[in-house]
């Protein structure tokens, strides 16, 4: 078993606090999907769980693996979020997803005999691919992983192999919910859900977005009844980070280097001009030169408060992955992803010449697929050796080159991706002067000193708020204000009332649901707008109900057998983060003074 302070070389077993590698590296991964469970199946909802599980999570496990059987420890560290591992164990999970596979199967078998029937000998040969492709899925899930996805994370953790991040409990965009007793429920809820499901005190946190807001007075963006008329002052979300145990977190690189990053779009849009205003009459850059191979403390409070540790995501290897000009995924010779035959929707074709429309799209080569995919770790770990190497000349110091992404890339919007991670984790291994490494097992290593100053923003496009606070979700925002504020008041007036503790937490889960940031990303970028929309106005509407529930029955008055339906209904389809507690929204820990 690996401890935190050994990794494996081709050399054998070596003990890291007496190397002195060019640098280190980080692979870090962040899992998420929005809750869907009894919330639709195709095209938006059950599917999008299944494709990631089927096409990411299995794949990747599988490849832990076979590094592990090689004798590479992977060492990647693996967001995921709450609210994605509480659908993992669910068992509602295991039956769709079981379904969906067999689904798969069926119409690769169906593909096969048509093309076959075609003279496609070429593409019968791909159906038959798929065919056990999505077998192998299937008797890994039921067999090699016990049907728990979640529990095959965790070995991997114990045996020391991977280290998870935990997040906001159901990817709340954390700078923009309206109170900080808000902030601390998703927090407190993403550290209770992974001690219960991990066994143990997470460590590091994903910020939703990598969004930060440090500590200043704040007003809400929009207008709404009840709204105050002065600014308040705010803890920044490092504070609440610290007071629940988590010593680092991530960012874009835009945040470190400080500054305005807000884009365009903020000067056409009042509300976003306004927050930026709000902030930057209070923020004070700095001068001081910070680099994203270095880790820094952060503390926005100027109290002697424990500052968090934060890594900073790497732009010049980032770009080889995340560019849809320029990054690996676009190669004409890698699987297209939005050409699919029916019936399932299994896919056949290549990317060929970006730019060409569907119709001229080329049959899909696996041998030359596969190919590409160790050329492109080749240069990636090339890259990486060029960026630490360039680090040390000019700062003299090892860095550590932390490389972000969603784990959803690989395997499902980049079908090779999987592959492609276990060749440059390969190629690293036997790379005499990188050290994969966790950012936990970094940490103590190497203890940050240097306390910064973080301004305000994400790693959305134009560094700022527009994704998820434009002219299309602004309405969202004022169906979640209110509510926030009422959490706070039902916390504080009925938190010990046991007459309505069954009510008061599905009302807490109603509204833990309507902040996921995934709404308003889906709206902001059209891909599933129509869907977005109604989730966003079911849980407004559900946790609207059993408010009016809740203070019906703390009256004494007897609800009628339609408002228990209702309540039993939203806690069968709602059913997750079974202890949740009230007492996160009544009252703030360490509130902010002046």
């Amino acid at each position: 078993m690996l401890t935190a302070t050994t990794g494996y070389t081709q050399g054998g077993w070596k003990t890291l606090e007496n190397a002195k590698p060019l640098g280190y590296f980080a692979f870090v991964l962040h899992s998420h999907i929005p809750y869907v469970l009894a919330h639709g199946r195709s095209p938006h909802g059950m599917d999008w769980l299944s494709e990631s599980a089927a096409e990411t999570y299995i794949p990747l496990l599988n490849t832990c693996y076979r590094l592990i059987k090689e004798g590479i420890s992977p060492q990647f560290t693996v967001g995921i979020t709450p609210v994605l591992a509480e659908q993992l164990v669910q068992p509602a999970f295991a039956a769709e997803f079981e379904a969906w596979l067999k689904d798969k199967i069926a119409a690769a078998e169906v593909n096969r005999k048509e093309f076959l029937s075609e003279k496609k000998l070429g593409m019968a040969a791909l159906a038959q691919y798929w065919y056990q492709f999505f077998t192998k899925t299937l008797t890994d899930f039921r067999e090699r992983y016990r049907s728990d996805l979640i529990g095959a994370f965790r070995d991997l953790q114990e045996a020391g192999h991977i280290e998870i991040l935990t997040s906001a409990a159901t990817h709340g965009y954390l700078p923009l919910l309206g109170t900080d007793e808000a902030v601390q429920a998703q927090i407190k809820q993403g550290v209770q859900t992974y001690k219960r499901l991990f066994g143990r005190t997470p460590r590091g946190f994903w910020l939703p977005e990598c969004a930060y807001r440090p500590r200043y007075r704040w007003n809400y963006p929009v207008d709404f009844e009840g709204k105050p008329s002065e600014p308040w002052l705010r803890k920044g979300v490092e504070e609440i980070l610290a007071e629940n145990g988590i010593e680092y977190f991530f960012i874009d690189s835009h945040l470190l280097k400080g500054g305005e990053a807000i884009g365009v779009y903020a000067e056409r849009f009042k509300p976003l001009r306004e927050l930026w205003e709000q902030f930057s009459v209070q923020y004070r850059a700095e001068d001081m030169e910070k680099s994203p191979y270095s880790v820094y403390l952060v503390n926005s409070s100027g109290e002697p408060k424990p500052p968090v540790a934060v890594f900073t995501r790497d732009p010049r290897t980032g770009v080889q992955v995340w560019s849809a000009d320029s990054g690996y995924p676009g190669d004409e010779y890698y699987l297209e992803f939005h050409k699919k035959q029916p019936p399932g929707g299994l896919r056949y074709w290549r990317i060929s010449r970006p730019k060409d429309d569907l119709g001229r799209k080329q049959p899909y080569e696996l041998a030359k697929a596969f190919e590409r995919i160790q050329e492109h770790a080749q240069h990636f770990v090339e890259l990486a050796y060029e960026v630490l190497r360039e680090h040390r000349q000019s700062s003299g110091k090892s860095g550590i080159i932390t490389a972000m992404y969603d784990t959803e890339l690989y395997g499902h919007w980049w079908f090779e991706g999987p592959e492609w991670l276990y060749w440059v984790r390969r190629g690293m291994e036997t790379h005499p002067e990188i050290v994969p490494i966790t950012c936990g097992k970094y940490m103590h290593l190497h203890t940050p000193q240097t306390v910064v100053q973080l301004p305000e923003g994400s790693w959305g496009e134009g560094g700022y708020h527009w994704v998820w606070l434009n002219e299309w979700t602004e309405w969202t925002w004022k169906r979640i204000y209110p509510a926030e504020r009422e959490m706070v008041r039902l916390a504080r007036q009925y938190g010990d009332n046991p007459k309505v503790q069954t009510i008061l937490k599905q009302i807490a889960r109603e509204l833990l649901l309507l902040q996921s940031s995934d709404w308003q990303f889906l709206i902001s970028t059209w891909s599933a707008r129509d869907y977005a929309e109604l989730r966003a106005q079911w849980h407004a509407d559900r946790f609207q109900m059993l408010v009016n529930l809740l203070e019906r029955v703390a009256r004494g008055e007897e609800p009628t057998p339609e408002e228990w339906g209702a309540l039993g209904e939203a806690e069968e389809r709602d059913n997750i983060f079974p202890d949740i507690e009230p007492k996160w929204w009544a009252q703030l820990e360490f509130p902010p003074h002046e």
